[in-house]
């Protein structure tokens, strides 16, 4: 399962970006706003800090980092870092934007906060040499390439998690599925042909496994039942598709619909908008 690429076929339909927003210490109290479609990747150099936010329900969750460690935010959502006044604590942070915003396959299937340490994520250190590097020397063009470091970064930490499942409290949904040895074969066929006619049989097929035995490991590990799987994946990928300027047509016929009243029908069900009102939503 290691020589299969499981993340590929994910990011180059659904771009993950970041840039650069701070490096060197924070003092005191910072806070971290959240906005649409972007999370927030956050590298501890040196010191010790406490990490706080609010879950929807409201309730504060607190995290303490003693360690040089990754914190990463794939999601929007308000965070503040407590470090102590005399600056010790040395930070590179940046902001990860998700195509496809909070529909974003990736971003919907991690935890609300990843806390690594740095130590523990093989690969990670040269990227950290080339990065950090890149930051301290401040040569030409070194926003740039700070930005691409990070998304390297980025890439070896959701590389980690896909090898290491049970070290964080993943929910069930795209990356657990891809980690499983036997879902993932079918998930990777599904996102490199989506409009193929898939049925439940010959998803199952691509698993070697009998059409009970895969349906309810499928639930089990994505939370949702293979059909429903696809069209989710149908559906994210048509209003990527949308937003680059492809008629409903042309993106009914790519995603497996027999026509363009059968996209929009589903689409409408599933997102609570036509096609268009959807896109002059977008445009507001």
């Amino acid at each position: 399962m290691s020589s299969v690429d499981r993340l590929s076929p994910l990011l180059e339909q659904f771009r993950v970006r970041a840039h650069v927003l701070h490096t060197g210490p924070l003092c005191g109290v910072t806070r971290f706003g959240a906005e649409r479609g972007r999370g927030f990747l956050h590298l501890i150099r040196a010191g010790r800090m406490t990490v706080e936010h609010r879950d929807p329900l409201g309730a504060t969750h607190r995290l303490e980092v003693a360690e040089p460690s990754v914190v990463f935010y794939p999601r929007p959502l308000a965070h503040v870092f407590h470090t102590d006044a005399c600056g010790d604590t040395d930070f590179a942070c940046a902001t990860v934007d998700f195509d496809g915003g909070a529909e974003h396959p990736l971003a919907r299937a991690l935890p609300p906060v990843i806390v690594v340490p740095l130590a523990r994520v093989e690969g990670l250190d040269q990227a950290l040499e080339l990065l950090f590097g890149e930051i301290d020397r401040h040569r030409c063009g070194h926003r740039v390439l700070a930005d691409r470091l990070f998304e390297v970064v980025l890439l070896q930490l959701l590389r980690w998690l896909l090898d290491h499942p049970g070290d964080v409290a993943m929910p069930p949904g795209l990356l657990a599925g891809i980690a499983d040895p036997q879902l993932a074969p079918t998930l990777l066929a599904l996102h490199e042909a989506p409009g193929d006619d898939w049925t439940l049989a010959s998803m199952a097929r691509h698993a070697a496994m009998s059409r009970s035995a895969y349906a309810a490991r499928f639930r089990a590990v994505l939370g949702q039942t293979p059909l429903d799987y696809l069209t989710a994946w149908r559906l994210a990928l048509a209003q990527l598709r949308l937003q680059a300027g492809h008629s409903v047509k042309a993106v009914a016929a790519e995603l497996g619909y027999a026509n363009s009243s059968a996209l929009s029908r589903v689409f409408t069900q599933r997102i609570g908008r036509s096609p268009t009102a959807w896109l002059a939503e977008l445009g507001d």
